[in-house]
């Protein structure tokens, strides 16, 4: 018989905490693309989407550059 289990609940913050939490991102990874290395137009992606139940946890998140962050997505899909 197969159990079911119930979901984990995922964390989303609301507007606020993320934001604090994307700072604590871009600081972690010294403001680093933790692809490439570059600097310039970064942001915090999701390794495992919030469309997939990835939450907003410091464990899910990683910076990367737009091009690298666009790179990412094109592959995951």
């Amino acid at each position: 018989m197969n159990s079911i289990r119930p979901k984990h609940p995922r964390l989303r913050l609301d507007e606020n905490a993320y934001e604090q939490l994307r700072q604590t991102i871009l600081k972690r990874d010294n403001w680093r693309c933790q692809f490439c290395g570059s600097i310039r137009n970064l942001q915090v992606h999701h390794k495992t989407f919030r469309s997939h139940l990835g939450d907003d946890s410091e464990e899910n998140l990683i910076t990367l550059c737009h091009r690298c962050h666009g790179r990412q997505h094109a592959i995951s899909y």
